[in-house]
């Protein structure tokens, strides 16, 4: 793409196939803001945010009121610095920010969207039964799909969750990793109780025991537990990163693309991880198929562990075509993949949507999108 002429923003109420079960409530569906930035030619580039209160501070509402902001800013003014305009954004939104940064990067074509060889990106299972006559056959299943690292949601009632565990790493019996994670649903004691509980045998990682802003909390349940912890609503950017190693708050540290609002911060961050000598996860449970894609072209190159951008599976229909390929519990990249949004899709989705013209804008004129 040479210069862009159109900036369209839809945003998009996208249904799940079953509910996902967090700490703080059930979730439904997807709320979802699409970018576009387009050509004169009908090519396009987009960028997504889906908004989930409790990951950000952000509600949809008040994205989706900043992103029509923004973008009428934007066509306004023009494209001519454009980068440092969305930083500036991402300080009070930082997942909205996001749609709007990958659609400009993507746009500039960046490197970070694509492989060189055929690539599978193995992909994290979401164990969803709660009892043990559900435990074994859904776990079964999950195996039989090529998956080899479980995540378990807990966080609710300590003692309930550890017996929960228990019962999960019976069916298990070593065959898979298991993740647990408590999204933020723990107080100190709770989260102490319940590692205290824990057989660690078979779990890589437990996530997110207390509230994000938590930290002391988080230290409290670090210092019980036998097995390693994760942060992942702690970290927002560099400055948490490096917080977590001071303070020697965790082994894993958890990212997601609409955090860090480009690819290349993205990336930064991941190299930034390992400096600190902790390790990277990268992925959202809660994100359509263009923001799993572009996660996934990060971790083919960045990540050696189960990815967690599997939200792409939990709708019925995604918003690219090609559709991205599932197979053998895997995102399966290939080169020269280049999806388009998928305009029936959609439309299938629409809520709302807004666009306005722009005066030509070489993209080459417009300076990195990090």
């Amino acid at each position: 793409m040479d210069e862009v002429r159109e900036i369209r923003i839809q945003r998009m109420r996208i249904p799940l196939t079953r509910p996902y079960r967090l700490s703080f409530g059930s979730i439904e569906h997807y709320d979802t803001i699409i970018v576009e930035l387009a050509d004169g030619e009908g090519r396009r580039a987009f960028g997504e945010a889906t908004v989930l209160t409790g990951y950000t501070d952000e509600t949809i509402e008040e994205s989706w009121s900043a992103a029509r902001e923004f973008a009428q800013r934007m066509a306004t003014e023009g494209l001519s610095a454009a980068s440092p305009k969305i930083a500036r954004f991402s300080e009070h939104h930082p997942f909205t920010a996001t749609a709007f940064g990958t659609a400009l990067e993507m746009a500039r074509g960046t490197p970070h969207l694509g492989v060189a060889a055929a690539t599978a990106v193995p992909l994290l299972g979401l164990l969803h039964a709660t009892d043990e006559s559900g435990i074994e056959p859904e776990f079964e299943a999950l195996l039989a799909a090529g998956y080899r690292t479980i995540k378990v949601k807990v966080g609710f009632d300590a003692a309930r969750d550890a017996r929960l565990v228990s019962a999960v790493q019976k069916a298990i019996r070593g065959r898979a990793a298991i993740r647990l994670d408590a999204n933020q649903g723990y107080t100190a004691a709770e989260g102490v109780a319940f590692v205290r509980a824990l057989d660690p045998d078979g779990i890589e990682l437990f996530e997110q025991p207390c509230a994000a802003g938590d930290w002391e909390s988080h230290l409290v349940v670090t210092r019980a537990s036998p097995v390693p912890l994760m942060l992942d609503e702690s970290i927002y950017g560099l400055a948490d990163i490096e917080r977590a190693a001071a303070l020697r708050a965790a082994r894993f540290i958890k990212v997601k693309l609409m955090k860090f609002v480009t690819l290349e911060q993205l990336g930064q961050a991941i190299q930034r991880i390992r400096e600190l000598d902790m390790t990277p996860v990268l992925g959202n449970g809660v994100a359509s198929d263009p923001g799993c894609w572009m996660e996934g072209c990060i971790a083919a190159r960045l990540i050696d562990n189960a990815g967690e951008m599997n939200g792409f599976l939990k709708p019925q229909f995604g918003l690219l075509a090609p559709s991205l390929e599932f197979r053998d519990g895997a995102l399966q990249l290939t080169p020269g993949y280049a999806p388009r949004l998928d305009q029936e899709a959609l439309q299938r989705y629409a809520v709302d949507a807004h666009v306005w013209p722009l005066r030509s804008a070489p993209l080459a004129a417009l300076g990195s999108a990090s």
